[in-house]
């Protein structure tokens, strides 16, 4: 089947469309960037990445924007699937739904109404057994932090397994960020043929909410060694 890839940048999106890969062809990554910062629908941190992670991968990616209203940011999101479907006859999409109802049901509706088949590599599979994998074969590292337990000292920094293990037991958070504690973005990973590579960038940090995020400010790609 031919699918195009709906991507964040972060590790859901990214391994979603890795393990589509081992069934299908993807054909296209569409990314939406939101001037919301508090969408319901779309990861917004270094969101301008998913171009390098798109020419890592070799594939040509749709870019859009939307001002991130609720609900009307689907729209948006309608008319990138759409404008996939025209331009690069693909029968479905792949998307990393992981836990969240809200995303997975509004994607499988505009798939519905447009006629294409919704894959979700990973809807509920074991969170634990999921980082194990994920981790062990990708380069991810944390760019927003919103929960307690998770502090400064973990944004741009790679996922620590065991870390995170200890801290979502102690502070009662999902494994794999699910309830919107943190989020990623991958700088490499098997499908891709280069690595991103961080050139400058900046932490910023509020401490009365305890929350932060790590601003890519210039990155490239880089051949990986074989």
């Amino acid at each position: 089947m031919k699918l195009a890839a709906l991507v964040s940048g972060g590790k859901d999106s990214i391994y979603a469309l890795y393990k589509a890969q081992q069934e299908h062809e993807v054909k296209v990554i569409i990314a939406i960037k939101s001037e919301n910062p508090d969408s319901y629908m779309f990861h917004r941190p270094n969101i301008d990445l998913v171009k390098l992670q798109a020419n890592a991968l070799d594939l040509p990616i749709i870019f859009k924007k939307t001002p991130g209203e609720k609900e009307k940011e689907l729209e948006d999101l309608k008319k990138a699937i759409i404008e996939a479907k025209e331009k690069y006859k693909i029968d479905g999409l792949v998307s990393g739904a992981l836990a969240s109802n809200y995303q997975k049901s509004r994607i499988e509706r505009i798939c519905k109404e447009i006629n294409l088949k919704s894959i979700t590599p990973i809807w509920h599979v074991n969170p634990r057994e999921y980082m194990i994998d994920l981790l062990s074969k990708f380069k991810v590292i944390t760019v927003k932090v919103a929960c307690d337990g998770l502090k400064k000292d973990s944004l741009g920094k790679e996922i620590n397994l065991e870390k995170i293990e200890k801290l979502s037991s102690k502070y009662r958070f999902h494994i794999a960020f699910e309830g919107g504690e943190a989020e990623t973005l991958v700088l490499d990973a098997p499908n891709f043929n280069k690595k991103i590579n961080i050139l400058d960038s900046k932490t910023r940090w509020d401490k009365e909410s305890q929350s932060g995020e790590f601003i890519i400010k210039r990155a490239h790609l880089e051949i990986k060694k074989k």
